[in-house]
């Protein structure tokens, strides 16, 4: 005997998990617009900074050229590398630090952890100082230097663990390889 579905949809619709606020979409009350200037304030290390903070080595640059980006994400696949208008819409945590790169040394940043805990954070070499990544010339990286192929790797592959105070990263960029890959240059 076959149950009608006027009597299972009620119990299939309450095996779903509820649904999270609705996210405005440009146009709607509460919209925010992606802007660069955005989690700067807030990830921003103060002189002499405590923490929770992580302090990021980024070595294997191309070249010198544009501007290098640190973004820290919650540590989902969800939310690791979303947009920052989605995650400020949503009240979940973003923080991000950005400079131009140095001439020459080394190139060390600091950027405020949102609190201690485990989290995901990207570095981005934009070449062309136009605020986005672009796959043929942009270098990326993230904690654990995870190969990347075929898109993003797993929240779980390119998270850190910020403690209460300083946390010191250090960072590998990886560029365009293959068609589908990135990888660190190679070294002469």
């Amino acid at each position: 005997m076959t149950l009608p579905i006027v009597r299972i949809l009620p119990a299939l619709l309450a095996l779903l998990p509820v649904a999270a606020a609705a996210i405005p979409v440009r146009g709607e009350p509460g919209y925010v617009a992606p802007n660069p200037a955005m989690g700067k304030a807030e990830g921003q290390c103060r002189p002499n900074e405590t923490g929770p903070a992580v302090t990021v080595t980024v070595s294997g640059f191309r070249d010198r050229e544009g501007l290098v980006r640190i973004e820290i994400y919650p540590a989902t696949d969800e939310d690791f590398l979303a947009g920052d208008n989605k995650l400020i819409m949503a009240g979940k945590p973003f923080r991000r630090v950005e400079q131009p790169v140095p001439p020459s040394g080394p190139v060390v940043m600091c950027i405020r952890a949102p609190s201690p805990g485990t989290w995901t954070l990207s570095v981005l070499h934009d070449r062309d100082s136009n605020h986005k990544f672009g796959l043929s010339i942009d270098g990326v990286g993230v904690p654990n230097d995870p190969r990347m192929c075929f898109g993003k790797p797993k929240a779980s592959a390119a998270s850190f663990r910020a403690g209460p105070g300083m946390t010191d990263l250090g960072i590998t960029l990886q560029y365009r390889r293959s068609l589908f890959c990135l990888g660190p240059l190679k070294t002469r």
